[in-house]
């Protein structure tokens, strides 16, 4: 379950390692049919995220039922400690990719945990979201509060055949 809801927040959720490992349970809002967290942590730069089905479920049902420390101020816990690790989490990581069987293993041999908060970048722009919209989502923001859309850019470079399909909607 734990496993789950880290995967489901970096792929349906767009976070990144350091958003899951200090997520607080203070910071998580997690009902049946709503949810939504306070992420980030690096230069105390917060933001808040709704979370799509995809993502709240399994949070949902690894804070139920996940067997996680309640002691813990952490939404992630481990067997050793009260907070699950940056490194923790990318180990799991690693250890669920060896699981691929060979075929599999070929597809996604370099995928890195920060590659699916990119794919969820991709599939946001695809659904129509502004640059500035998602970089004030993922958290790309100036010291002044404004979108770091260059930041953004990075996540989202595009592919020749949206270029070809967009060219086709030119009106002149």
């Amino acid at each position: 379950m734990r496993g789950k809801a880290i995967f489901a927040l970096g792929y349906w959720a767009g976070c990144q390692v350091s958003d899951v490992a200090h997520l607080l349970m203070e910071h998580t809002h997690v009902e049946p049919k709503i949810g939504w967290l306070r992420v980030g942590h690096k230069g105390e730069k917060f933001r808040e995220i709704d979370l799509l089905n995809e993502a709240r479920r399994p949070l949902n049902e690894y804070l139920l039922h996940g067997g996680r420390d309640r002691e813990s101020l952490y939404v992630f816990t481990s067997q050793r400690a009260l907070q699950l690790s940056e490194a923790g989490i990318h180990h799991w990581f690693r250890t669920l990719k060896r699981s691929a069987t060979q075929e599999q293993w070929e597809l996604i041999a370099d995928v890195t945990f920060h590659d699916l908060r990119h794919d969820f970048a991709h599939r946001a722009r695809a659904a129509g979201w502004s640059l500035e919209e998602l970089a004030y989502y993922l958290g790309h923001v100036t010291v002044k509060g404004t979108p770091a859309i260059q930041t953004t850019v990075r996540y989202t470079q595009v592919s020749w055949s949206r270029v070809k399909e967009k060219l086709k909607l030119l009106k002149g």
